[in-house]
């Protein structure tokens, strides 16, 4: 009688070598985000990357065909990153909407201060390097772009449910309108070493929707 010849699974922990692998993946894009957020991507070599977590170029080589791929995995972990802190600042529906959005800002200049300005929004810095990018990045931009909007969106939608803002405000314009001009203040923010320009872009935003 024949007997199957696969073994069964494992239980337990996984391999060693899988869980290294997948902490090796892990901790070259959570590096690349930290790099690119603060130096870009034209400008940053791999060298720099690898040298920074000591994980030698054939290895880098196992997980990404090249330096784009690697640029665009960094740009996926960013959005999944910045999307679970929108989620966090503007869903939570025991707080005004308004307020939400005040409490997100207030949070992007704590974490400015944090790192003495010197990162700013990765996708935001990107895009100051079109002409250097591929067009693989820039649909990753837009698209990132275009989901901040929705969760910004659905915040404002909620204060004009609520009367706070008036019903004839245009909320996903205005939603666009807040990432346009909230890049600019961070970009400013990172030359004066000041979290002056994203108080103000706020407070002339709120300004705007309340008019």
């Amino acid at each position: 009688m024949l007997k199957n010849s696969q073994n069964p699974p494992r239980r337990g922990r996984p391999p060693k070598v899988a869980r290294s692998n997948a902490d090796t993946k892990a901790l070259l894009i959570a590096t690349g985000v930290e790099t690119l957020s603060e130096f870009g991507f034209s400008a940053t070599g791999l060298d720099t990357i690898l040298k920074k977590i000591g994980v030698p170029k054939g290895s880098f080589y196992h997980y990404f065909n090249n330096k784009d791929a690697y640029g665009l995995a960094v740009i996926d972990a960013y959005n999944d990153y910045f999307v679970a802190k929108l989620i966090r600042y503007l869903g939570p529906s025991d707080t005004p909407p308004l307020e939400r959005l005040i409490n997100f800002t207030q949070s992007a200049a704590r974490g400015m201060q944090k790192y003495d300005f010197s990162r700013g929004c990765l996708v935001g810095n990107l895009n100051q390097e079109l002409n250097h990018l591929s067009d693989d990045f820039k649909n990753k931009l837009l698209n990132s772009y275009e989901i901040w909007q929705q969760h910004v969106q659905a915040c404002l939608a909620q204060a004009q449910q609520e009367r706070v803002i008036a019903a004839n405000v245009n909320t996903t314009q205005m939603s666009e309108f807040f990432w346009i001009g909230w890049e600019g203040a961070v970009m400013r923010a990172k030359l004066t070493k000041n979290t002056q320009p994203l108080i103000l872009y706020t407070e002339m935003f709120l300004r705007a929707l309340l008019r």
